[in-house]
């Protein structure tokens, strides 16, 4: 196996950077794209044949260091016994939001195995396929909760922030709920053989840093301690975090994952003995041949004093890329980093 992430991920030395990219399996891949006809996002989540052939895509097509599980952040929500649609141009909504104590007291806290057992199933799958290693991963709770309480996906948070400063007993109950299945979810991936784990925190950036530190970081810290006992190095990546890479470093992950917003150089000063993955511009993917390698070669410079570096995107790639830019990427971080 080509185990060159994972040895990233614990700061040992690598013959080149490994490289991966967020949101790898998807809809940019016209062979995804052929999978994806006919069938719901859901469908095709709770399918583990099928979510393995998507995972396996990109490593084959594109040559990527490490494959990420197919799944969704919010099938756990589904699964705590919330109805979860997904809309052309909407994204994923909650038609029964979770506002009050009587929503909150529905929710359960499911075993994995049993509710989203398709998940495991995936994963046995693809460690019998993959010649690389297999990342799984959850949303974390706030993100999450997000969703729960507006809704869907938002621009302002009204609801979410609402709730935290007027009603913070009921937010706290959501997140210490949304906490405990995280934990049994993601150790379930664990034991059915995810090598790494990832947190995303995908709205944590919207939060100030003081209340990032009371409503959300402890929930974080939380489930990346429950976590250590699996033994697999553990990825947190909190979006548009530059405001909160001080609290990233101190939540336990072993790899802060890091967006464009912030000098990968910059950052891991701040970060000290912590690998970092990241952080390149999805967008700057569509550079011309020559200035999107100039690019790579300028973050790998800056990296270069990382205790160990994953290349990524600083967030997911984007649906409309050309993969053919995502291949000059890949073959530009190999050929690069070996200098």
């Amino acid at each position: 196996m080509n185990d060159t992430f994972l040895k990233a991920c614990r700061g040992e030395p690598t013959d080149y950077t490994p490289i991966w990219m967020m949101r790898q399996a998807g809809r940019y891949l016209p062979e995804y794209q052929k999978v994806r006809r006919g069938r719901t996002f859901l469908e095709l989540c709770k399918s583990p044949e099928l979510c393995v052939e998507v995972t396996l895509q990109p490593i084959d097509i594109l040559g990527f260091d490490a494959a990420i599980l197919f799944s969704d952040i919010l099938v756990p929500m589904e699964a705590m016994g919330l109805e979860l649609e997904f809309h052309e141009g909407r994204g994923p909504v909650f038609p029964q939001t979770v506002r009050d104590r009587a929503a909150l007291d529905r929710l359960i806290v499911p075993d994995p195995h049993e509710s989203m057992g398709f998940v495991m199933e995936t994963i046995r799958l693809l460690r019998k396929e993959l010649k690389v290693p297999l990342i799984g991963f959850a949303g974390a709770p706030f993100t999450c909760a997000t969703y729960l309480i507006e809704g869907g996906s938002s621009k302002v948070f009204w609801e979410t922030k609402k709730m935290m400063f007027s009603a913070p007993e009921l937010f706290h109950g959501l997140m210490e709920k949304i906490t405990l299945c995280t934990i049994d979810y993601l150790k379930a991936q664990a034991e059915a053989g995810a090598q790494a784990l990832q947190l995303f925190d995908s709205w944590a950036g919207i939060l100030a840093p003081c209340d990032y530190e009371t409503y959300a970081f402890p929930y974080v810290q939380r489930i990346i301690e429950a976590l250590r006992p699996a033994g697999v190095p553990f990825i947190y990546f909190a979006n548009n975090g530059a405001t909160l890479l001080d609290y990233s470093a101190r939540s336990g992950a072993d790899v802060i994952g890091l967006d464009w917003r912030i000098n990968i150089g910059e950052a891991i000063q701040r970060v000290g003995d912590k690998a970092v993955q990241g952080n390149i511009d999805p967008f700057a993917l569509l550079l011309p041949e020559d200035q999107l390698r100039a690019r790579i070669q300028k973050l790998l410079d800056d990296a270069s004093q990382a205790k160990g570096h994953i290349f990524n995107l600083g967030h997911g790639i984007h649906q409309f890329t050309p993969p053919e830019q995502a291949k000059i990427a890949v073959d530009a971080v190999h050929e690069l980093s070996r200098r």
